[in-house]
């Protein structure tokens, strides 16, 4: 066979094995992964799940992946200095057996996602208060008590408010992006690890940059701790101390000293240490 046949047959082979697109996207069989057996293109309750409600007046149903931390983390923030009304019972929805599918938490939540929060500290007969996504938790908890947030318009605020946002648009490249083809994906693949493996850098060098004059995101003394590092650190500040994805490596993470800095210390705090490993109750 001729040099020329053997390159058509393996370019005809390389376009076999090339992925098309069809015209019109179907779910007709598990995408692999992790996480395959229980996505599904569809919202909504799957099956009937009360939740259980404690005697505190907050109720958290959350798991303690990084998304679920940014809320613990305040909580225990709140618990330390003693804010009353702050008290909360904790349970675990455990994403991997679908109970954030239940029609409890979809109540709650109509995005099926962890963390979810429930206040039922009105004493006027007011109806419960849920809050879905950890932004969102995290300010209204931050406000409502007038802590960890400034409260006047003005630069602070504003700082406070933009590093939140900015984490909020910026984490679903690093979890769902980076996280998901670097470890949970059913093979690797070349393309998509090297796209979010460069975003996730760029990232860390944005905040590296930041933290090279900034003891914390919003400042350099005590006080001007608050939710945007509380909400940032849950995900890079687990990243660059190797608690995420066994991918510190991978990522040169120790190239972003100040980075590493700012996570070490905030790590230390009592607080956030029991935030991490937080005892959550089954809900069966």
């Amino acid at each position: 066979m001729s040099q020329d046949s053997n390159n058509s047959n393996n370019h005809a082979t390389e376009q076999t094995n090339t992925y098309v697109p069809p015209k019109v996207w179907v779910q007709d069989k598990e995408n692999g992964g992790k996480f395959a057996s229980i996505n599904r293109p569809t919202s909504g309750a799957r099956y009937d799940k009360e939740l259980p409600v404690g005697d505190a007046p907050l109720q958290l149903y959350s798991l303690n992946t990084p998304n679920g931390v940014k809320a613990n983390i305040l909580l225990e923030e709140l618990a330390e200095i003693g804010v009353k009304g702050a008290e909360y019972d904790a349970y675990k929805i455990d994403i991997s057996k679908g109970d954030q599918f239940g029609s409890g938490f979809v109540a709650i939540n109509p995005n099926s996602k962890i963390p979810a929060l429930v206040d039922h500290s009105g004493d006027d007969g007011s109806e419960p208060i849920a809050v879905f996504e950890s932004g969102a938790i995290l300010m209204y908890l931050a406000e409502k008590f007038g802590k960890f947030i400034p409260v006047s318009a003005g630069k602070a605020r504003a700082d406070c408010l933009s590093w939140i946002m900015w984490q909020m648009g910026s984490a679903p490249f690093l979890g769902g992006g980076f996280g998901h083809f670097y470890a949970y994906a059913p093979e690797p693949l070349e393309y998509p690890i090297n796209r979010y493996t460069m975003e996730v850098k760029r990232q860390l060098d944005v905040l590296d940059t930041h933290l090279k004059d900034n003891e914390y995101m919003c400042g350099n003394n005590e006080e001007d701790y608050n939710i945007a590092d509380m909400i940032i650190w849950a995900w890079y500040g687990q990243l660059v101390l190797g608690k995420l994805y066994e991918a510190a490596e991978f990522l040169q993470v120790d190239d972003y000293k100040h980075v590493k800095r700012w996570a070490q210390k905030i790590a230390e705090r009592p607080a956030v240490q029991r935030a991490v490993d937080l005892a959550l109750t089954p809900i069966d």
